[in-house]
């Protein structure tokens, strides 16, 4: 168990200080010591998590207190399992049940990164969010840029992988997921039901929501761009087929007339004058090539090669 008091930086204190002081505290517990200690926070309902069951990050608002969970994409495997855990918060304070140690690993972060000039509840959970997507521009300016060399080599006519493409543009589907979560999870806090908040640093939440959001239309520009890379590719396929189809065509069209000569001549009438002719087998042979040429060149000028 780790617990901090909310001064103008996150201290270190006891489980004992952080209940009986009249700071604000931070607490970040298993949940099994959830289940152990819950009850000294004399909260009014129960909350009773099962770690397997959290799917998404949301809030709710009790009686007396905020519930919640966080349910955090990896960022080096968006696709895989996701960082979960659970939250509950009054005007006290707020203490995660957490298994995985990543409310821990932010909270320790914002203990040697952050000193606050007007120190609150609010603003811890504002800083404490911002950790939580602290790397995403980045990231999705990476892949961003992934998707332009991607491009650029499918238009040089080079292989691409278009099982990357659509990976990312998976990671992008759950990432616009998750975004969208912590958009409802700010508005429910916004509206400060129970009024553990103060009303001015509601606007906490507020611009919290707005990066969100912007992080939310760049997620989706990505996956447009991802559609547009798979409509780019799938032309380019169509135009080598069209070409390989435009060479049949005309191959085939070239010899229809060799073939009707070949079926013509393969009658073997006894009265075909050409079969008894010395010169019958070039003359045709000649006529065969002039046939090919002409062709060829009427393809040329029409522009058919």
């Amino acid at each position: 168990m780790n617990q901090y008091q909310i001064r103008d930086y996150l201290k270190k204190g006891t489980f004992e200080q952080c209940l009986k002081d009249d700071l604000q505290f931070v607490i970040i517990m298993s949940f099994e010591e959830w289940q152990q200690y819950g009850e000294l926070f004399h909260y009014s309902l129960e909350f009773d998590w099962d770690p397997t069951k959290i799917h998404h990050t949301k809030a709710e608002s009790n009686y007396d207190a905020i519930t919640g969970t966080f349910s955090i994409p990896n960022r080096e495997n968006i696709t895989g399992p996701d960082n979960r855990f659970a939250f509950v918060m009054d005007h006290r304070g707020i203490v995660f049940v957490d298994d995985t140690g990543k409310a821990l690993q932010y909270a320790k972060g914002l203990r040697h990164n952050k000193k606050w000039h007007l120190p609150s509840l609010e603003r811890f959970f504002y800083d404490f969010l911002v950790a939580v997507i602290a790397d995403d521009y980045n990231l999705l300016m990476s892949y961003e840029r992934e998707l332009e060399d991607i491009e650029k080599k499918l238009l040089d006519n080079h292989v691409i992988n278009l099982k990357r493409v659509n990976e990312i543009r998976s990671d992008m589907r759950d990432l616009r997921d998750h975004y969208e979560q912590l958009i409802d999870m700010c508005e429910e806090l916004e509206e400060n039901e129970i009024e553990i908040f103060a009303e001015e640093n509601l606007r906490f939440f507020h611009m919290y929501s707005n990066k969100v959001n912007r992080l939310y239309d760049s997620a989706a520009a990505v996956r447009e761009y991802t559609v547009q890379i798979r409509e780019l590719y799938q032309s380019q396929l169509d135009v080598k087929q069209n070409h390989i189809m435009s060479i049949l065509t005309i191959v085939t069209t070239i010899f229809m007339p060799l073939t009707l000569i070949a079926g013509w001549y393969g009658m073997n009438f006894k009265y075909m004058p050409e079969l008894e002719s010395p010169y019958g087998y070039p003359v045709v042979i000649i006529v065969s090539v002039l046939i090919i040429i002409g062709s060829l060149i009427y393809c040329k000028i029409k522009k058919w090669l």
